[in-house]
């Protein structure tokens, strides 16, 4: 069986927040904003996907458009293949809208095929989806029924129920489909009247290849979904509890279960939430964020204790459930004691903080490849980035970088007295210059006034700063102070 959505994504989104207009999604692609999906009234105005949001609107001016998100669309699929296994065992995903179900063996259960589609047509129309269904002893065939004919095809008249079909019920390119319709084949009967040598001269291989698999001349394989592994732990308990120490200690035993089955998959925990289910049934959760994928119970136990003793028992807790909601994989490696005590304290540290202010906002900063030195650098969150191994400079540099700050001078080397900041400075040895060219491939306004020629200057009053000349257009600036 071949299951199509052909407003998937427009659906998806309409079932959590209807409205009552013309809608559609809409994506940045092309250099314009286009429509990705939209509803059947909205098509009613003549509008189709790939049409760009002026020209839409245009036409149907009380168009609303959301934007669109095909990775949550690609979930919302993955959860009906999850639905669609009440009425067989294997379900492979079709694509970004459509399912492959091998009902065979299956269809007697719910009293045939003809009982088995309107049952999932019925169901599918409450949930508000709008749905295609073909069946089929092949999964060509059954594709081409669904998307151009809905229906059944009985054994032996496949070609007769296919044969009058347009060419794209093949599942051909669009160019190869183009390329037989110039020459007059513009069904799957002209195709397949055609001799096998000709066409195998003049095309690619799949031309025949997917004629031969919707007739069932050539078989064709449905992948069935994996199972996704969940890694979640739950706790019921006989007598509710309340103190923090019956709390942490049914944590603990959660944890190292957890823990036990992350390490059998080789896997880390990237984001963890811990539910606790009170008696009055409210839950109350406390969720950590990692700075590092992690397996390990007594540290993400101590990580955990800050938000466990803020969660309101209540009457009593009487279920705790762990689960990761995020996993990496994490292999095994071998290093020294001293390494991997410091490293650890180092990303539980970051974790702490993280889950105050924000994992995003605990920054380090990464060398980058560029001979300028407001772009030789750039700030990346720690939690998801290793400290660099060395930092490359064939030249010093100065440990603060800041923006140019003007100051009194004149002549190709560095004044002998400056105001700078507000406080004058006098300068005892200089060494330079270096000269720096600006990107001339990049556009770039703080680079204005052309090359530069660096000075590294000491002053009396004990600072050693980083001064600059543009020979181009006289001036001096400072940049940057050396430790």
């Amino acid at each position: 069986m071949s299951l199509w959505f052909p407003r998937l994504a427009a659906e998806r989104v309409l079932r959590a927040r209807p409205v009552d207009a013309p809608f559609a999604l809409s994506l940045f692609d092309r250099n314009s904003e286009r429509l990705y999906d939209l509803c059947a009234r909205a098509e009613s105005f003549g509008l189709n996907r790939g049409m760009t949001l002026v020209h839409a609107r245009s036409f149907c001016p009380e168009l609303l458009t959301r934007p669109a998100d095909p990775a949550a669309d690609q979930r919302f699929l993955r959860l009906l293949a999850r639905w669609a296994t009440r009425y067989c065992p294997w379900v492979g995903l079709d694509g970004n809208d459509g399912l492959f179900l091998d009902i065979t063996g299956s269809a007697h259960l719910l009293g045939g095929e003809e009982p088995l589609l309107d049952d999932m047509r019925a169901r599918l129309a409450r949930a508000g989806l709008t749905a295609r269904l073909g069946l089929a002893d092949t999964p060509g065939t059954a594709w081409a029924l669904a998307h151009f004919s809905e229906g059944i095809a009985t054994p032996g008249e496949t070609l007769n129920r296919i044969g009058s079909l347009p060419l794209p019920a093949l599942r051909l390119a669009d160019q190869t489909c183009t390329s037989l319709e110039r020459l007059g084949i513009a069904t799957v009967s002209e195709l397949y009247n055609l001799p096998r040598a000709t066409v195998a001269r003049r095309y690619d291989r799949e031309v025949l290849a997917r004629l031969d698999q919707a007739l069932g001349n050539l078989p064709e394989q449905i992948s069935p979904l994996g199972e996704e592994k969940v890694f979640a732990v739950r706790m019921t308990l006989p007598d509710p509890i309340g103190l923090l120490d019956d709390v942490m200690a049914a944590a603990r035993r959660l944890t190292a279960h957890l823990c036990r089955r992350l390490d059998e998959a080789q896997q880390g925990a990237r984001r963890l939430k811990l539910t606790f289910r009170r008696v009055d049934q409210e839950n109350q959760s406390v969720e950590l964020k990692l700075a590092r994928p992690m397996r390990d119970g007594k540290r993400l136990l101590a990580l955990f204790e800050r938000g466990v003793s803020a969660v309101d028992a209540g009457f009593g807790i009487d279920m705790i459930r762990l689960e990761a909601l995020e996993v990496e994989p994490l292999g095994l490696r071998q290093l020294d004691r001293s390494e991997g005590l410091a490293k650890d304290s180092l990303d539980d540290l970051i974790t702490q903080l993280g889950n105050r202010v924000g994992l995003e906002n605990i920054q380090r900063f990464q060398p980058v490849d560029s001979h300028i030195p407001e772009r030789s650098f750039k700030l990346v969150p720690a939690a998801y980035s290793r400290p660099a191994p060395d930092w490359p400079s064939h030249r010093p540099r100065p440990i603060r970088l800041f923006a140019p700050e003007p100051i009194l001078g004149s002549g190709f080397e560095p004044p002998r007295r400056f105001r700078w900041r507000g406080r004058m400075r006098t300068v005892l040895e200089a060494e330079g210059p270096e000269r720096i060219t600006p990107a001339w491939w990049e556009q770039d306004d703080s680079w204005s006034k052309g090359l530069r020629d660096y000075w590294r200057v000491g002053t009396g009053e004990g600072q050693r700063l980083w001064l600059f000349h543009t020979p181009q257009e006289p001036a001096w600036f400072v940049q940057g102070e050396f430790g």
